[in-house]
Formats: structure tokens, sequence, C-alpha cells
């Protein structure tokens, strides 16, 4: 809600504050008091044209700031996951306050102690200044965010509810169809993908062909090649063993000469080997009758004699295995092969063989032949289908909700002094030959409104004043939190109480007090009978300007009134006077304002 509105010289007004209540909130002030810049305060904070002829009168600059304060469950969806991978608010999920926080997220600035700060200066010379946070930030920004969290009833805001994309969103809210509209936009986004490549398949010049050619001779001549992982290393090593033959082979069979005579066949004059002095040094030990450290060395040199019989074995499995001539020929000859892949598309065969699979993948879109073209093709029809079918489901929804919201409308209209009023909310299917489905479905909507009996039927923005639109905007608000609950946000209504008087006015202030229930409401209203009803009270005033300070002429001031001061300035608005017998309307109509 909107904790706080601070204006400095904007207009006639140089300084004021303002706290509206967290239920309804009046501003009243005689015609012509400046309780338009209240608006234009919260229009130039909403990211509206600065205009510099708003600037007070010797002053450099204007300067509005709002301060929102946010629900906690709004605050918490800015840690409930990336709030911007879908790209916008409807499929993220997240509308009013919540919405708010992941757009502020967005641009780098996060609530401080559950708050926002929008600000706009307004230089004199016609340059402004957009803050989100301390943060300067595009004016777009602003409105984005306080879009989210301010909607204003006015003379010249209603013309948006007259967009079609605007009633179909407040259809979608009073709906509750958030899992219908959910489950439509998968299907509808697995649809647009499937076009997506389809388009990209068609439309291919010569170089994406020429492409699909270079990526098909590289698979096949890499599937001809048909390397494994680490084979050229094992190759080269190889290759190693069969060019060092010799050395190998004359190394060996020395060392195995030197260890076991018997393993090469050396003739026992020449010299005993290794393992059988080692024998006989365990032979001579044992023979030894005298325990003790005797048999200990026998029992590590039998120990170190197993050693060496392990090194025996795996020597000799060494010998003649050097392969021939013949081998290293085709041992180099298929490292040639290997290496002109890794050359290509390596460094290395891991990286040869990852290019090739995802090469196979990019072929897939890049090769336009009829039979892929036509595979696409039925695969687009079976998504179009679901998505069809779930723009039924999702349209179901919005004729049963469009029949409800019009009748309780329309009832709502009669006891705001609207009688023969009516309003009707039109789902029509668009044609099926031009391809029905869009973004958010298969359905024009259209708010259709009749301002008094014998009116033709007309779209809503063009058939209305700007009094009877505020209570048309009111009674939908008012369904609408009747339906879906507490909306985290500020309602700000102007003009609502043009040509209304009597006991509509009573009404009209009644059925506002009722709206505040659930979200907060700010009202400008020169009747009584509707600001009665607010929890809070602020007065406009004109004042003329003190001697010092003439040439800065009429000056405006902003307070609230309590207590016998509300008293004085209801009676004011009820008859023009302050004598005791509007004093004590005054209270009645204050005491009997209680829902």
């Amino acid at each position: 809600m909107l904790e706080e509105l601070d204006i400095r010289n904007l207009g006639p007004i140089r300084e004021a504050a303002i706290a509206p209540a967290a239920g309804m909130t009046a501003i009243t002030g005689e015609t012509g008091a400046g309780k338009s810049m209240l608006l234009s305060a919260i229009r130039l904070v909403s990211g509206g044209a600065a205009e510099s002829s708003r600037v007070s009168a010797g002053a450099d600059e204007a300067w509005a700031q709002a301060i929102f304060a946010l629900s906690d469950d709004a605050v918490a969806s800015e840690h409930s996951g990336d709030t911007n991978d879908a790209g916008d608010d409807a499929d993220s999920g997240f509308t009013g306050a919540a919405a708010a926080v992941a757009k502020a997220h967005d641009a780098g600035v996060d609530p401080e102690d559950g708050e926002l700060f929008l600000s706009r200066t307004v230089r004199a010379s016609g340059r402004s200044r957009a803050v989100l946070g301390g943060k300067s930030v595009p004016r777009s920004v602003l409105g984005a965010i306080a879009g989210e969290l301010v909607i204003i009833h006015g003379q010249t805001d209603q013309l948006k509810i007259a967009a079609a994309a605007r009633q179909r969103e407040f259809l979608d809210r009073v709906a509750g169809d958030e899992a219908e509209l959910a489950a439509y936009r998968k299907a509808w986004d697995a649809l647009a993908a499937m076009d997506e490549r389809l388009e990209r398949l068609r439309s291919q010049e010569s170089s994406a062909r020429q492409q699909a050619d270079y990526l098909r001779e590289s698979i096949d001549r890499i599937n001809r090649t048909d390397p494994q992982p680490g084979e050229d290393e094992e190759l080269k090593a190889r290759r190693e063993r069969i060019e060092n033959a010799a050395d190998i082979a004359q190394g060996v069979g020395s060392a195995l000469g030197a260890l076991d005579a018997s393993q090469v066949n050396v003739d026992a004059a020449d010299g005993a080997s290794a393992v059988e002095l080692i024998n006989h040094a365990v032979t001579s030990l044992r023979a030894i009758r005298v325990g003790g450290t005797f048999a200990e060395q026998a029992d590590r040199l039998e120990s170190i004699n197993a050693d060496l019989g392990d090194v025996v074995f795996a020597l000799s499995q060494e010998l003649g295995d050097e392969g021939s001539v013949e081998d290293l020929d085709q041992i180099n000859g298929r490292i040639h092969e290997l290496g002109d892949l890794t050359r290509r598309w390596g460094p290395t065969l891991a990286d040869v063989l990852a290019w090739r699979d995802k090469a196979a993948f990019d072929l897939e879109d890049l090769d336009a032949s009829p039979e892929k073209v036509a595979e696409l093709e039925s695969e687009r029809q079976t998504l179009y289908d679901a998505a069809l079918a779930a723009a039924d489901v999702l349209s179901a929804a919005r004729v049963a909700a469009a029949a409800d919201l019009g009748a309780r409308v329309t009832e709502e209209l009669g006891s705001l002094a609207m009688l023969g009023a009516s309003l009707e909310v039109r789902v029509t299917p668009r044609d099926k030959a031009d391809d029905p489905l869009g973004p958010y479905g298969r359905d024009d909507i259209a708010f259709l409104f009749t301002p008094f009996e014998g009116s033709p039927q007309l779209p809503m923005g063009k058939s209305a004043s700007g009094g009877e639109l505020s209570r048309l905007m009111l009674a939908l608000e008012l369904v609408a939190a009747d339906t879906r609950g507490g909306a985290d946000q500020t309602f700000i209504f102007d003009e609502v109480d043009a040509g209304v008087g009597g006991k509509a006015a009573v009404e009209l202030g009644k059925r506002l007090a009722r709206l505040a229930r659930s979200a907060q409401v700010i009202v400008v209203t020169h009747l009584a009978q509707v600001a009665s009803w607010a929890d809070a009270q602020f007065v406009v005033t004109k004042e003329p300007p003190d001697a010092d300070d003439d040439d800065l002429g009429v000056v405006t001031t902003i307070a609230e009134v309590n207590g016998e001061t509300r008293v004085h300035e209801i009676a004011r608005m009820l008859s023009g006077s302050e004598s005791e017998a509007s004093l004590d309307h005054a209270r009645e109509l204050l005491k009997e304002s209680v829902l």
C-alpha cells in the first residue's frame, strides 16, 4: 500500500507529506484548491510525462516521492526463485506487489525493510530524473513498478480499461483461471516453438543448405573412421614399443638372465641367477640349527624371492610382444587418420565425438527435406490440437465468469445512481479459419457498457463520462474484491462522485469503504457523504502568500483533519457553512458512516 507521499514545489504545493490510511482515505477541499496536484504527484512517480510548467514559480525543480509498504508475501516472492526467467509477468505467476518486487529486483533494487521508494525530480529546464530505491532508473521502470502497485481511476486513466488486453486481464483475475491459463500457455509455447522451427526450415537459403552438406559430410567422415575415446594414445604407446623393440628385447632378456636364467635358456655355466643365489642362501640359513635371527632372515629372503618371482613373470610376458614392421605400418596409418580428425574437430577424440553428436542434432534443423518438414508438420498438428483443447477449457472458464461479472456489476451500478446502466462482458471465439489461437487463448473479450436505459451498447471508453466510468470501475473492483479477495494494491478514484448526490452519494461512500476492507482506497471527492466513510481525511486548502513572498503567488497546503476539525470540514462540505445545524448534521453523518 501507499505508506507516504511527499511533494515539494509541485504547482501551488510548496511542501506536503501525506500518510494515507491502510483502508480508505478521502482528499477534500474547495474547487480549484489543488487536489489535482496529488494525482499529478502520483502520476509523476508512476513514470508519467514530466512537464516543467508544473514546477512551482521561483523553484528550480519539483520533486515527488512515494513510499510503498509491501506485504511479507510480496517480499518473500523475491527469494522464491528466479522471477524473470519467463520474461513477462503473465508467465512469472506474480501480480500486484509481488510483480512489483520482481520488477524492482530486475532493475537491481530490492525492498528495504519491506518498503519500496519511488521518486521523480522535474527540473524547470524540463529534464527529469527517476529514482528507485536510491538508484537512477529509466522512468519506464517506475511506470512498470507503480503500475503493479497503484490503479488510478480518473478521467484520463479510464481509457486504459478500453484496451482489449486490460479487459482480458481483468476477466481472468475475476475468473481465477490461473491454472487453465498456465496450462494453455504451456501448450501455446510448445506450439510457437514448433512454428519457429518450421519457419526456419522453410526459409533456408543456400548458405544453410551448404552448412547442412558440410555437417553431413563431416559426420560421415567421422563415422567411417569410427574413433574410440583414447584410441590414439594407446596406438602411440604401441608404436613406441615396436620402434624400440630391440632395446626392449635386450634389456628384458638381460634382466631375466640375471634374475632367473631358466626363463631365457641361459647356460648354467654362465653363472647362477639371483633367484638361485637367494634359494641357496635360504637353504644355508635353514641348515643352522640355532633358531632366532637366522630363521627370521631366511623368512625375509623367501619373501624377497616371491617378489622376484612376480617380477620375473611380468618381464617374461613382455618377451616377443613388440609386434612386426607390418603392425607398425598399420598403427602409423591409423594414428594419421585419427590425427586428421582431432586437427579438424579436436583437440581430443572425445571432442571429435562430442562435435559429431551435436552436429547430428543441428543437422536435423538444417535438413529441410520434404520428409523432415512433413514429420514436423505432423508433430505441429498434434501440438496445435493440444493447444486448442486447452484454449477451449480456458474459454469455458471465461464465459462462466463473464456472465457472473456482468450481472453483478449491473446490480452494483443500480446502487451507484446509475439505474438502467448495465455491463455485458462478451467472450467471442475467434474465427477458426484465421487460426484462432494467440498467446492468451482463442477469445476476443469486450466490455460493453450501457450508461442508461435506451442507450446503445458501446465499448467502454466510448460510452460514458469520466464520472460514470469511475463508478463503473468501482463496481468492477468491488465485484473483483468480493470474488477473489483482497488486492495487494492501492486504488485511487477521481471524479467518482460526479453527478451523484443524496442517498446515492451515501451508497457510493459505503461501497468505497467496502472496497477499502480488502485494499487501500484513496478518493478525491467533494461530497461529504463520501468523505465521511473514510478512515482518514486530508484537506487541500489555498492560502494567500506571505507579504515577504508575494511573488510566489497562491500556496496550497495539505493537512489531515481529525476530531472536531474533521466535523467542521464535513459541515463545510455539506452546506458551505459551519453553523450549529451543519455541525450537528456532520456529526450524525460521521456516526452513521460505519460498515
